[in-house]
Formats: C-alpha cells, sequence, structure tokens
C-alpha cells in the first residue's frame, strides 16, 4: 500500500514534459499540482484517523484506493487544461494518499506499541521508496506515450494495490498487549504513559512544537524532491536519463531514513533525532551548489538530505505516541499531518519562485539552510508534556477491522 502511495514522490520526472505538454508553461504552475496533492494529503490523513476511530482501518484503506487510482486516471484527460490536473492528481489523488497513509502507521502502533520507532519506520519506509520504481516506469512510459497516457496506466496499477492491500488492515483486538510486554513509564522519546485526546493533546505547547518540527522538515525536504531531476540537469549537467535517476536514487533514502532514524530514536530519544538531522541537512544544503560536474557526489548529498526528510515521518509517530498515547494516535497524529500540507506547499513554492526570478537553485538552497538551522532549536527546547496534564478522557478506537 505505501509503495504505491509513495509513487507520488515520482513528480520531478513529470515537471518537464508537463510543462512543454503546457506550452512552456512555468515551474511554478507546474508544481501547483504537487503542492496540492501535499496540501490535500494532510488534511484528508486527519479525516482519516478520526474516520478510523469509528469505522475501522480497511473501510479507509479501501477509500483511499479508489480515490487515490480514480484520480491519476482522470488526470489523463487533463491534455489541455491545468486546472483539470490540480482537481484529479492534486484534490482527488492527494485525498486518496493522505486516507491510505495514516492507516497502516495507526493501526501498526497499535499492534506493536513495545517498538514504536521502529515498526512506524517500517510503516512509512515503503512510502519514502515508493517513487524508486516509479521513476523508471514513469519516465520509460512518458518517453513512449507521454505524461497523460502514463496516468492512465499508472493510475490502474495503483488502484488494484491499494485496494488489494487495504483487505488485510485490521486492528488488534480491545486491549491487545504483546506477550510479556507492560508499558514503561517513558519511551525513548522521554514521553510518559497518559493516553491524551485530542482535545487534550491540543492544549498543550509541545503538540505544536511537535507540529513545528515536522513542517520545517517537511519544507526542506519536499523542496529538493520536487525538483530533483532537475537539480541533477543543472548542478552536474546530465542527460534527462541519469536526471531521472536522481529521483530513484533519492527515494531509497527516504525509505532507508525512515527506518534508520526511527530505529535510532529508540536508542537516543526523538527529540535528538531531530536536532540531528535539522544540523546535518543545513550543513549539507549549504555545500550543494558547489557539487559541479560528479554527478556520484550530487547523489550522496542528496541521498543524505532527503534520508533526513524521511527519518522525520518514520520518527514523528512514535514521538507523537510517547508524548501523547497510543490510543488515540490516529487522531492526534493526524492532525499534525496538516504540517505535510503546509510544508508541502511552501518547499515547492519557495524553490520554484526562486528558479524562476534567478534561473538557478543556489539562494534556495541557503534559504533552506538558514531555515533548518534555526528549526534545531525547536528540537533541542521541546519536552514531553507533564503527566495527565490535559489529558482529558482517552477515547479508545477499537478493534473494529
Amino acid at each position: 500500500m505505501q509503495v504505491a502511495l509513495g509513487a507520488v514522490y515520482a513528480w520531478s520526472v513529470f515537471r518537464d514534459p508537463l510543462a512543454e505538454a503546457y506550452g512552456g508553461a512555468s515551474a511554478t504552475a507546474v508544481n501547483t499540482t504537487f503542492s496540492i496533492t501535499i496540501f490535500t494529503l494532510g488534511f484528508a490523513a486527519f479525516a482519516g484517523g478520526l474516520w478510523m476511530g469509528r469505522s475501522g482501518p480497511r473501510i479507509v484503506a479501501l477509500t483511499a484506493g479508489v480515490l487515490y487510482g480514480l484520480g491519476i486516471f482522470l488526470a489523463s484527460f487533463a491534455e489541455g487544461s491545468l486546472v483539470l490536473l490540480y482537481l484529479t492528481y492534486g484534490l482527488i489523488a492527494g485525498a486518496g494518499i493522505g486516507l491510505g497513509y495514516i492507516v497502516p502507521v495507526a493501526t501498526l502502533i497499535k499492534w506493536f506499541p513495545d517498538k514504536r520507532g521502529f515498526i512506524t519506520g517500517i510503516a512509512v519506509a515503503g512510502f519514502g521508496g515508493g517513487a524508486f520504481v516509479t521513476a523508471f516506469v514513469a519516465r520509460s512510459l512518458v518517453a513512449s506515450s507521454g505524461p497523460f497516457s502514463a496516468f492512465a496506466i499508472l493510475g490502474i496499477i495503483y488502484l488494484i494495490m491499494v485496494v488489494g492491500a487495504a483487505l488485510f488492515m485490521k486492528n488488534p483486538p480491545e486491549g491487545y498487549r504483546p506477550p510479556g510486554w507492560e508499558p514503561e513509564e517513558s519511551g525513548a522519546g522521554g514521553g510518559v504513559r497518559a493516553d491524551y485526546d485530542l482535545g487534550g493533546a491540543l492544549k498543550t505547547w509541545q503538540w505544536f512544537a511537535l507540529w513545528a518540527l515536522l513542517f520545517l522538515n517537511v519544507t526542506a525536504g519536499i523542496a529538493i524532491i520536487t525538483e530533483a531531476a532537475p537539480i541533477a540537469a543543472e548542478i552536474s549537467g546530465v542527460s534527462a536519463t541519469v536526471a531521472a535517476s536522481l529521483v530513484s536514487i533519492i527515494s531509497v533514502g527516504n525509505a532507508l531514513g525512515r527506518f534508520f532514524w526511527a530505529w535510532l530514536s529508540d536508542a537516543i530519544g526523538r527529540k535528538w533525532v531531530f536536532f540531528v538531522m535539522f544540523l546535518l541537512q543545513a550543513v549539507l544544503l549549504v555545500l550543494l551548489p558547489f557539487v559541479g560536474a560528479p554527478f556520484v557526489l550530487l547523489a550522496i548529498l542528496s541521498f543524505i538530505i532527503v534520508s533526513c526528510y524521511g527519518g522525520g515521518f518514520g520518527t514523528m509517530p512514535a514521538f507523537s505516541a510517547d508524548y501523547f498515547g497510543p490510543t488515540n494516535v490516529g487522531k492526534i497524529y493526524g492532525l499534525m499531518l496538516t504540517a505535510w500540507s503546509f510544508g508541502g506547499v511552501l518547499g515547492p513554492l519557495l524553490i520554484s519562485r526562486v528558479i524562476d526570478s534567478t534561473g538557478s537553485y543556489s539562494l534556495a538552497f541557503f534559504i533552506l539552510a538558514g531555515i533548518l538551522a534555526a528549526s534545531a532549536i525547536v528540537a533541542f527546547i521541546v519536552r514531553p508534556p507533564r503527566r495527565g496534564s490535559e489529558a482529558g478522557v482517552p477515547q479508545a478506537e477499537g478493534a473494529r477491522a
């Protein structure tokens, strides 16, 4: 399921062919499609978290598959109309991705509360790696029949994959605990055992701090993902085929980062993982414009940067469960994913505007580096809420399928 949903990260493969198909449309105009997709995704994830609480994960996942596949398929009819592309690929497919994304994350945290970081890393790694195969397949389809025919074929494939996987989504029985496991007073994130409801979590400043961490991490990482292929062509001067390979390379970084940083957070703590990721990305973004011709070096730096982007998604569900408890994580983390919505708009918009005005990526990289360096301060100061403070009465999401 996550592999199919994560294929959205192959967007940069479509950017230039779509700009050409729309008569030389600007990078900003074309990338608005992707921004709408990500913006819709975050709010749909929140809706999915609420819906899961009432109806269980399976129906949410099935609906996600239908919307996602249908949205991509209908984008094949958008030739000559950017507005129709915004509606189909942006709104409809974006809603499907968001509904589907939250399902395995929230469900697996309930099945494996003793391994939150590790299991959420696995749950979202497939999403990060979705573009690995898609980039090559999409490039081939676009080259042979154009971007709109590619959307028709990919939409059918995504529909089958997500709907098929949705049939296996199920919550554990109410009150379930892994054999031999007892909840500890605090987790790797320094959190507490109290379960907050959504209203209680929103009364703490920590929820907004975690939202800010996710928002800032998304803003930087998704800017690189959106422009991956054009960045490779400009900085290293490689062909379109080689440039498309960077999309696949960073998708591996996105996937492995979700697993690696989440695993590391179980050992050293969630806040310190974010602190390290922010500083590391800031340094590498400053270096990126000076890489020059060696494509391998560009690929390595981009791989690490996007691994940190993925690490934010791998770590944050466990961070949220540490601070607010696992019972209502679908709702609490689902609303937190609106940070993805706003970061998904700001990042591509920032980098597109800089390209359109300067013709270069350098200034955008430096701006993003400054944002990330400042963001490390937020990671440094965040601490868990007091036990039971504003927790409210938890409403269990139940064991419905």
